[in-house]
């Protein structure tokens, strides 16, 4: 199966009210769970690399060998930008392969957010490669600004993005407290704008519950980075608790570490498509 873009499987899965999985990766272990998750449950699925990555060579590395992992999977895999945080960092990624681009100017006037993220857009289309922007702005250590209806409005139309993020009440990383989403804010924007897949960031710990009923409200993609990355921290800290200062040839350290992630991930794959 050849890579894609995000465009067809947001639109489809919107649709028929299911949402597509978006998993964080920053290592070959990651990946490959991701792709074998996709593989397991016949499912569309997109893999991101957050723009911190893109400080460094890291993004470039991990491009070349999940664009080979993408190509060997018989479902459509897109490889994403997360957050992209400059024009540079989304250039970049579309020049190493990426199939699509997220800028995030949420923290931007509502003007120069529109300005760069519409650069943006056009310029991931010349890549014949998909476009995501932010407008409100989901937390991570800061606070969080809801999304009003009528921006998303004028935010979607004057950049012509592929997927749109909302904040409707979640936050990065994992919660203090259960979040209270927003999913009337939710269905007004989805109303407003039938035609724009929408983003939930912020999708690790958040109810599932809540999740569901915003994904019938009009979301089609689901950020999944902490819960999954986390998902690998404590299962590679469980084989070498079970070694004990043993010694186990690398690849094979990682292969139970990769098994852990690929049921994690398939378990949200299907949930998000309401099985």
């Amino acid at each position: 199966m050849p890579l894609t873009t995000m465009k067809d499987m947001l639109r489809e899965a919107r649709r028929e009210h299911r949402a597509i999985g978006a998993f964080n990766v920053a290592n070959y272990e990651g990946a490959a769970a991701v792709v074998q998750a996709a593989e397991a449950e016949k499912s569309p699925v997109i893999i991101q690399v957050f723009q911190r990555l893109f400080t460094s060579n890291k993004a470039y590395d991990l491009a070349g060998m999940i664009l080979r992992l993408a190509h060997r999977c018989t479902q459509p895999v897109a490889v994403h930008l997360d957050h992209g945080a400059s024009v540079q960092q989304v250039k970049d990624a579309l020049a190493w392969g990426y199939t699509s681009v997220m800028f995030d100017g949420s923290r931007l006037p509502f003007d120069e957010n529109v300005k760069l993220t519409r650069f943006c857009a056009d310029y991931a289309k010349t890549f014949g490669a998909t476009c995501e922007g932010e407008i409100g702005h989901v937390a991570q250590g800061d606070e969080t600004a809801l999304t009003d209806v009528g921006e998303a409005v004028d935010f979607a139309k004057q950049t012509g993005v592929d997927a749109l993020a909302v904040s409707i009440g979640t936050a990065h990383g994992y919660y203090k407290s259960e979040p209270k989403l927003d999913i009337d804010r939710c269905r007004a924007i989805a109303e407003a704008l039938p035609d724009v897949p929408l983003v939930l960031h912020g999708g690790s710990g958040t109810p599932l519950a809540d999740v569901r009923k915003v994904i019938e409200a009009g979301i089609a993609k689901v950020n999944i980075a902490t819960e999954f990355m986390d998902t690998y921290l404590k299962s590679a800290r469980q084989e070498l608790n079970r070694l004990d200062g043993a010694f186990i040839p690398v690849d094979k350290f990682y292969d139970p570490v990769i098994e852990a992630c690929t049921e994690h991930a398939a378990r949200l794959i299907r949930f998000f498509a309401g099985k």
